[in-house]
């Protein structure tokens, strides 16, 4: 699964993502946020290199409990999973090359 164009309900809880195996990015914004809009080319150009990574957009809000236990204040947050362990993260990211980075690290 590639890039996702729009984020969607919660879905997933903590217990699950934490017990994938593998490498996943989770985004978390919603589908109105002006930053999240503004991050899109970002992200979707870093990761058209990985067509077969797993990115989940979680649309968060106040009290959504998976945002919560990530701590995500700002969105998008990006955060990048390898076996479910958070190896990076990214807040309202501005380069392309960061986003590579961090996927570099958890595809490697």
């Amino acid at each position: 699964m590639a890039y996702q164009s729009h984020y969607s309900p919660e879905t997933l809880d903590r217990a699950a993502v934490d017990a994938h195996p593998g490498a996943r990015v989770l985004e978390f914004g919603t589908n109105w946020c002006g930053h999240c809009h503004a991050a899109q080319p970002l992200i979707q150009a870093a990761l058209a290199e990985y067509p077969d990574l797993e990115h989940i957009k979680v649309e968060d809000g106040k009290g959504r409990p998976l945002g919560r236990s990530y701590r995500v204040k700002l969105w998008p947050t990006l955060i990048f999973l390898r076996d479910g362990e958070e190896v990076a993260r990214l807040v309202r990211p501005r380069d392309d090359a960061e986003i590579r980075e961090a996927l570099a690290r958890i595809t490697a």
